[in-house]
């Protein structure tokens, strides 16, 4: 069964950093674009940040550019959220999602919360 794992998520101060992990197995994560969504409480779920399948291509949200960085490794099947200079306005539970063609698997989701 295919398994995507966050892990990472928790409480920070506004200004700190986290870095979200997203384990993949049991399909061919080398072939898969991974994205990272976040769906904060009363809103509806936003695209964060993507990778393609190589990682030769990135984009970003207007509200994380310049401050989040996605990327992966496919030797060790994992696609990461480098989160720095964190808002209040990041709340959010982070999902990671892998699509390709008409194949999309999800992940649980991992909580982020910025607050002091």
């Amino acid at each position: 069964q295919v398994q995507l794992v966050e892990s990472g998520g928790g409480l920070v101060q506004p200004g700190g950093s986290l870095r979200l992990s997203c384990a993949a197995s049991r399909f061919t994560f080398s072939s898969y674009a991974m994205i990272w969504y976040r769906q904060a409480p009363g809103k509806e779920r936003e695209l964060v940040a993507s990778i393609s399948a190589a990682g030769s291509s990135t984009n970003y949200a207007d509200s994380v550019k310049g401050r989040f960085t996605i990327s992966r490794d496919n030797a060790k099947n994992t696609v990461y959220l480098q989160m720095n200079s964190l808002k209040p306005e990041d709340t959010a539970v982070y999902y990671c999602h892998a699509r390709r063609l008409q194949y999309n698997y999800w992940g649980q989701g991992t909580q982020v919360t910025v607050s002091s």
